[in-house]
């Protein structure tokens, strides 16, 4: 018999990594992430339970208990991680809902295999959730979840959040089961969106496709109502501050700092290695600065940490390659001998060498194409500290509403991120510390502890909402 809760989040993965240790023993310990964090308290309160999958095809581990959170692990095969994961979740439904930017592929047997594991998904948390639970279903990987659950479990509450951006009617439109994703979500009973445009897109769609009634952001459907929202996700703020004045964090940046050879200006981005986060187009812009010599080599250092990311897709290894010719290309036309002009890093960082990094760059760079939000930025900006520093933010961040500070630009147009970054590296200094500390501000009161309540307690208050009108 399956551990029942009353509150179970059900995600893609579980908030846990596997370790083998030096004598073979399986051991598993929590994996860091926004989402845990915030989510961990609820979870211990309610001996709350979290589906997900544990890394790995074949058959899924036991459940267990770690940290005070029972740990449900679902399995997927070889075939599945190939068409549910990197062909339906990655292939498809990613780059159609981040505008497009790469062309999305439709297959059959890839929605065949989504639609699949999203049953066996609902199954398992319809499996543990106790009578009257709380079910928070997470992201784009899992978009039928709600309805397959609601069909097996009309008692139960449910929440649905969307990571990442929701596309506009026209694009979603491009769908095959575009009916079947939109029935999907509106089994839950509170859709949330990073932004408010996103929001309105859903609601109108669900006319425009189904042809149900709505009023604001409340639809119709099969005599409930299904709200949808913004709730804009954010960081460990605090804990973020914390790491970045421990005094090992500090002189680490001052170091790295010294091994980039004391530039006047140090120029950072970080991003998973994806093409929606606009990595290329960056580094063309800052190769024009350095031809058209508003920047020279030694004064300004750009430093790009690109994290390896679905190295399986072809889009990704194309990617690779383009980022990788772009980085030898500056270095080739304006490096000196032991003075490139881009360090750049295709591997993970640590979260204390990531720290020290956003404490060393007077500048970050986040330039995507599109995102839901955005978290490095927020990351950054947290790190700063009282020095100062400068956030170049591309308008199409979900973050770019709320860091309004940042000096915002069109990441498709190569001279207005040129210009975007030269007004940040030649501000005034007392101007850059006003505007980080305006951020900053924001930052402590929107955290990702703050996320999780808005949602929970909007999702509280549909229930009562809806028992009052039954």
């Amino acid at each position: 018999m399956a551990q029942r809760s009353s509150f179970v989040v059900v995600a893609n993965r579980l908030p846990v990594d596997e370790i083998i240790t030096p004598d073979g023993e399986r051991q598993w310990r929590p994996s860091p992430g926004g989402l845990v964090t915030a989510l961990h308290p609820v979870l211990t309160e309610h001996r709350g339970t979290w589906i997900g999958w544990s890394g790995g095809d074949g058959p899924a581990p036991e459940p267990f208990e770690l940290d005070g959170i029972h740990i449900h692990p679902v399995p997927l095969s070889a075939d599945e991680l190939e068409r549910y994961y990197e062909g339906q979740s990655n292939a498809t439904i990613w780059p159609l809902y981040h505008d497009a930017v790469e062309t999305p592929v439709y297959k059959r047997r890839w929605r065949d295999s989504y639609r699949a594991v999203n049953q066996r998904f609902a199954e398992a948390a319809a499996d543990v959730a106790a009578e009257g639970a709380t079910v928070w279903v997470q992201d784009y990987q899992l978009q039928l979840v709600p309805a397959m659950l609601r069909e097996m479990r009309s008692d139960l509450r449910i929440g649905f959040f969307l990571h990442i951006p929701f596309p506009p009617i026209e694009l979603f439109m491009q769908m095959p089961f575009r009916a079947e994703v939109l029935r999907g979500l509106l089994g839950a009973d509170l859709v949330g969106f990073q932004q408010r445009l996103a929001a309105q897109n859903f609601v109108r769609l669900a006319r425009h496709l189904l042809g149900l009634r709505y009023e604001g952001q409340s639809i119709q459907v099969d005599g409930r109502k299904v709200k949808a929202g913004a709730f804009p996700i954010s960081i460990d703020t605090r804990d973020m501050e914390r790491l970045a004045a421990d005094p090992a964090v500090q002189a680490r940046a001052k170091q790295i700092r010294a091994e980039l050879g004391d530039p006047k200006t140090v120029i950072l981005g970080v991003d998973r290695l994806d093409y929606t986060k606009g990595i290329e187009l960056r580094l063309k812009a800052f190769r024009e600065l350095l031809a058209d010599e508003r920047l020279n080599v030694g004064d300004a250092v750009m430093v790009q940490v690109a994290t390896p990311s679905r190295e399986r897709v072809e889009h990704y290894q194309a990617l690779r390659v383009k980022v990788e010719r772009e980085v030898g290309r500056i270095n080739g036309e304006f490096g000196k001998v032991g003075t490139p002009a881009v360090h750049y890093l295709h591997q993970s960082v640590s979260k204390q060498e990531l720290a020290a990094m956003y404490a060393a760059a007077d500048v970050m760079m986040v330039t995507p194409l599109r995102d839901g939000m955005n978290l490095v930025a927020k990351e950054y900006i947290a790190c700063r500290g009282d020095t100062g520093g400068a956030l170049v933010l591309s308008e199409f961040a979900g973050a770019a509403t709320e860091l309004r500070q940042a000096f915002l630009c069109n990441p498709h147009d190569p001279d207005g991120v040129k210009d975007a970054l030269m007004r940040a590296i030649n501000t005034e200094p007392a101007e850059l510390k006003r505007r980080i500390r305006v951020m900053q501000r924001h930052l402590r009161t929107h955290d990702v502890a703050r996320w999780a309540r808005t949602f929970l307690a909007e999702l509280d208050a549909d229930e009562a909402e809806n028992a009052a009108e039954g």
